[in-house]
């Protein structure tokens, strides 16, 4: 009796639905460093680290950020979306022109 094996090739049965599939699941970290030189002296440093994966997933090692960040809270989204906003910021603004000292030249 003859036993065929089908030997499978890395494009074969997986579609880019599966690829992203797995990379959110189990995550990819992409790192780089960028250095600008000049005759050995170092004018800028640039560092990347780059996450993917499910929110689920980088909850699972760690990764939360967003929760604490007011920018993602709703409660600040509220509240810089409410009507009264710029009226409130326009009155500081006001309070704090008139309280800074006038610009210009001091007589001596």
């Amino acid at each position: 009796m003859t036993t065929k094996r089908h030997i499978g090739h890395s494009t074969s049965g997986a579609t880019l639905a599966d690829l992203l599939e797995r990379i959110l699941d189990k995550g990819i970290v992409i790192a780089g460093d960028i250095k600008v030189k000049i005759v050995d002296i170092e004018l800028l440093t640039i560092q990347i680290r780059l996450l993917i994966c499910s929110v689920d997933k980088a909850k699972e090692i760690g990764v939360d950020w967003w929760v604490g960040h007011p920018a993602f809270s709703r409660h600040q989204q509220e509240r810089l979306s409410e009507p009264d906003t710029m009226a409130k910021f326009s009155e500081r603004l006001a309070r704090l022109e008139a309280a800074a000292p006038p610009d210009g030249p001091k007589a001596a």
